[in-house]
């Protein structure tokens, strides 16, 4: 019997997704992919970089096409295939479809500390609005003995959260070791000449050219992840909700691109947090903060996009249909002069990132208070990010971001004004609008965002209890008119 050759999209491309050191590869370069939307300029790069980086680590052992469309390459191979489950609903339709038309072999995911099953067992009889984080992430623990004792967790805490709070230190910058950059070679240099190309027959690409600035290769994303463990995770938990101008990455692991990559194992990810911890060189609250985000916030995210079903995505509870500005769309930073969310775009523009508190509170927040279309922020996010990925992004800004939801996955909206921003970062002091300000030439647009908001969608929220005191805020305001009045844009 012929043993089938795996099938790896481009989010597939470690050990984890292969049968042994004789399985057989094919890896197909979808360039349609990158002719339909706009991507970042380095989210192409980095990830044609680790397909072709993969090959170049399989030899013989893979197979390497190049062709406008999956289909298109599949007609060049005869053999049967064997494919782990892909990441979007698009991709599985498509394996779907192939399956009814030839030989393939359908595995389940892979690349996930909790997988689908375990993951409905888990969900089974909740309902859709009692699927809560907190409940999940300790569940998880438990199955996996993670940072426990016996059945108890050590410490006799699960969350440490309230440690892992802190504004950004006055210094402007923390006292912790940069992060590990890779350093590019010749395969690098042959996708930057193809994205050029691309780029001069019509490809539009959005955001800067490189250097790559995440890992392509599962070496790469070791070394990555050991030195982040060494000499970033013990100041990680502390200032993770925190800003700093002068420091996009502060001591963020960076981890999310090659782990959506499926370059390092989620499990073995978690370890090595763990172990730091057990060996006395990290802090709990360090390590629980991260733990959370690896085996909690990840793969619930995952499994919410399954199992909320296809047309999650196309949930939009609180009716916003604006479309996103030009300036937005294109990462323009001087299309505003808020000096954080023009710093956040820059962060993006600059390298396809920002850790999450700039995603949520700055970039998320002003799109919520303005009533921007959540699907197309959704693709914005997808494409403008190099951790950003469809079954990403759909839970994160429908649900956590966006609350087009109406509360499955958070229960109130992402909402805050200017003294939130303020309170977390170094960004207000310098900049040409107050916090404390909702009207007048100075006021702040996420100050007014947020009683624009408020004000907007007052009747809708009045049964959400976590918003009563919010919403009872908005009768004390002797300037509402005047506010709206000013940012018609809000109204």
């Amino acid at each position: 019997m012929v043993r089938p050759v795996r099938w790896l999209f481009g989010d597939q491309l470690g050990d984890t997704f292969v049968d042994g050191p004789d399985q057989r590869v094919l890896l197909i370069e979808s360039r349609r992919v990158f002719a339909r939307r706009p991507y970042h300029r380095q989210k192409a790069h980095l990830v044609l970089s680790a397909m072709r980086h993969r090959a170049a680590e399989l030899g013989d052992r893979c197979t390497y096409l190049v062709a406008d469309t999956y289909r298109e390459a599949l007609e060049q191979v005869d053999e049967p295939l064997s494919v782990v489950q892909p990441t979007t609903w698009a991709a599985l339709h498509l394996v779907d479809t192939l399956a009814g038309e030839r030989d393939v072999e359908r595995l389940p995911a892979r690349g996930y500390v909790t997988g689908r099953e375990d993951f409905s067992r888990w969900a089974q009889g909740r309902g859709r609005r009692r699927l809560l984080m907190e409940d999940f992430y300790r569940d998880a623990r438990t199955r996996h003995d993670v940072l426990m004792k016996g059945a108890e967790p050590v410490l006799g805490r699960w969350n440490f959260d309230a440690e892992n709070r802190e504004p950004p230190p006055k210094t402007g910058s923390l006292d912790v070791a940069g992060p590990w950059w890779p350093e590019e070679d010749e395969i690098d240099a042959q996708v930057r000449a193809d994205l050029d190309e691309m780029a001069a027959g019509g490809v539009v690409f959005v955001g800067e050219d490189g250097p790559r600035r995440f890992a392509a290769s599962q070496t790469e994303a070791q070394a990555a992840l050991d030195h982040f463990v060494e000499h970033r995770l013990p100041l990680f938990g502390r200032f993770e909700d925190a800003m700093l101008a002068g420091d996009r990455w502060m001591a963020h692991s960076l981890m999310s691109a090659p782990l959506n990559l499926g370059l390092l194992d989620p499990l073995e990810v978690v370890r090595a947090a763990e172990e730091a911890y057990v060996a006395g060189e990290a802090p709990i609250a360090a390590v629980e903060g991260f733990v959370r985000q690896v085996m909690g916030w990840r793969d619930y995210i995952w499994n919410l996009y399954w199992y909320l079903g296809e047309d999650y995505r196309n949930e939009n509870a609180l009716g916003a249909r604006t479309p996103l500005p030009d300036w937005f769309r294109e990462l323009d930073p001087s299309g505003t002069d808020a000096r954080c969310l023009s710093w956040a775009l820059s962060s993006v523009r600059e390298v396809g990132w920002a850790h999450h508190i700039p995603r949520l509170m700055v970039l998320g927040n002003y799109a919520q208070q303005r009533g921007w279309d959540p699907q197309e922020l959704t693709g914005w996010f997808h494409r403008s990010f190099v951790d950003g990925y469809d079954w990403v992004m759909v839970p994160n800004v429908v649900g956590m971001s966006q609350y087009a939801d109406d509360g499955v996955l958070g229960t109130k909206p992402y909402v805050g004004g200017g003294s939130y921003i303020n309170k977390m970062s170094d960004f207000c002091g310098d900049c040409v609008y107050d916090p404390k300000k909702r009207t007048g030439p100075t006021a702040c647009p996420f100050t007014a965002g947020y009683w624009g908001f408020l004000n907007r969608h007052r009747e809708h929220l009045s049964g959400n209890f976590r918003m009563g005191q919010m919403l009872r805020g908005l009768d004390r305001l002797s300037d509402l008119d005047q506010l709206l009045e000013e940012h018609p844009d809000l109204r």
